[in-house]
């Protein structure tokens, strides 16, 4: 697949290419355009010359738009998961997953696209009406990363295009191929010229064009949290309205009253899905040293049986690290684990075959607080077990992070739960819950995890002015 950009409805071709390469054997899996300022401008004159009649389309008219491009999705499923996989490196089943994510979030947005309700307000004059209206913020910018190339796309995308903004997407130089293939989706469902465009490049190139230009209103971005500071100083520029789905470091908690092999399923769940590279997965995990024992044998037991290789092979339960960066820091956070007194229960190696970078799945028992795992985001697919002995030093624990994007805890006493739910510092709790995200529940974190809400109808507010309006009778 060689791509180009996508503008105004055309395709157009920029000065050079980058290839796209599989992360599991380093095969070219296609190339996309390498668009720059002057790339990403155009789109945006193209997306602000759109945002007049798009925004002045009926909800029902928007929706139409939406639920076309879900169920062109639904019926290209196949493909599409097989194109995730190919430059992601997820297993095939997890890749076909994730579309089907993608597309809940065009439904869900589509049906939400005719909730958009402003508001009348009682005055304090018998002369006088007072208003609320929403209104479309205007042209976004998308800056999507890529270890969910398609969902992340739509999690955007679907909510902006309801609430009658334009866009421009950034998605991520390491898998352009399946944003490119949602835009060749969208023109065959007829979205309306300008007000879907898509600019692969580098991003600093193209995310500096949505920060310095003043028809770009919003901008919406998954990432790191140290772009996320980045961005937040370029808006002040023009303030400039931001979203931010910024870092991560969720915690696990099993209280000893939980349900053992729930607790086992959830945190399997939630550690090892795309090989520990989601911003959500559990990185350290919190027992009560009633259960440790236990907890760690089976959990133990469950990760020791699962399979890594190409996204591809229909056994594979892993895939590949994205690449050579990403698996040196896992390797640096389990060899420094072991120095300080960790104790390998499973895994703890990663090999390199035919150019992909792999990583066992590894369990490391007897962690302490001081350890650098426990302070930075693995990314992988390692499960740091630490012994705890109450409630209190468990959520104490938890909490110490700078991060607040989501956590997990498994208990079955309500009273208990409730406690830890609300103590907990965090955008997203799963209780009992490994894998809580859903198109109709909002997704963001809390400290510096970010800004904003993506999904429920949180998710479109974002992308909605709120306008007063006092009428004098």
């Amino acid at each position: 697949m060689d791509a180009q950009l996508y503008i105004n409805g055309t395709w157009l071709e920029a000065p050079e290419n980058f290839d796209v390469l599989n992360p599991a054997n380093g095969e070219k899996v296609g190339s996309a355009a390498n668009g720059g300022r002057t790339e990403t401008n155009q789109a945006i004159k193209a997306a602000h010359e759109a945002f007049p009649k798009w925004a002045a389309k009926t909800a029902e008219e928007r929706a139409g738009y939406l639920k076309k491009l879900q169920q062109l999705m639904l019926e290209h499923k196949d493909e599409l998961g097989e194109l995730v996989t190919k430059e992601m490196g997820k297993p095939l089943a997890e890749a076909k997953g994730e579309v089907m994510y993608a597309a809940s979030f065009l439904e869900w947005y589509a049906e939400e696209a005719r909730r958009v309700y402003g508001d009348l307000i009682p005055s304090n004059s018998k002369d006088k009406r007072f208003m609320v209206m929403k209104q479309p913020v205007g042209v976004v910018g998308a800056i999507t990363p890529w270890n969910f190339p398609l969902a992340m796309v739509t999690r955007k995308i679907a909510p902006a295009l309801a609430a009658g903004c334009t866009a421009v997407l950034k998605p991520a130089e390491d898998t352009p191929l399946s944003a490119i293939r949602f835009a060749e989706l969208c023109a065959e469902a007829e979205v309306p010229n300008g007000v879907i465009n898509i600019v692969t490049g580098e991003a600093a190139e193209i995310g500096g064009a949505f920060m310095e230009h003043e028809a770009v209103k919003k901008v919406t971005f998954t990432g790191s949290t140290e772009v996320g500071k980045l961005l937040m100083k370029q808006a002040s520029e023009h303030v400039k309205k931001l979203s931010l789905e910024l870092g991560g470091h969720a915690p696990i908690i099993v209280l000893d009253d939980a349900d053992i092999e729930q607790a086992v399923d959830g945190a399997i769940a939630s550690k090892f899905r795309n090989a520990g590279q989601t911003c959500v997965c559990g990185n350290r995990i919190y027992v009560q040293e009633r259960i440790y024992e236990d907890f760690v044998e089976k959990f133990t037991e469950r990760a020791s049986q699962l399979k890594v290789g190409d996204g591809l092979e229909g056994d594979a339960d892993l895939g590949p690290l994205i690449n050579k960066d990403g698996f040196e820091k896992v390797d640096r956070h389990v060899q420094d684990a072991l120095k300080q007194g960790a104790a390998l229960k499973t895994g703890g190696s990663g090999f390199e075959q035919d150019g992909g970078y792999f990583y066992e799945p590894t369990v490391l028992a007897d962690i302490n607080h001081d350890m650098v795992i426990m302070e930075e985001e693995t990314f992988g697919p390692v499960a740091p077990i630490q012994k705890v002995k109450t409630d209190e030093e468990a959520i104490e624990l938890a909490n110490d992070s700078r991060y607040g994007l989501a956590a997990y805890f498994f208990t079955d006493n309500l009273k208990r739960g409730m406690k830890v739910a609300e103590a907990l510092e965090f955008g997203i709790v799963g209780w009992n819950d490994g894998r809580p995200s859903a198109a109709q529940a909002p997704f963001g974190g809390m400290k510096e995890s970010g800004l904003d809400r993506e999904g429920g109808h949180e998710g479109i507010e974002a992308f909605l002015e709120t306008k007063y309006v006092s009428v004098g009778l």
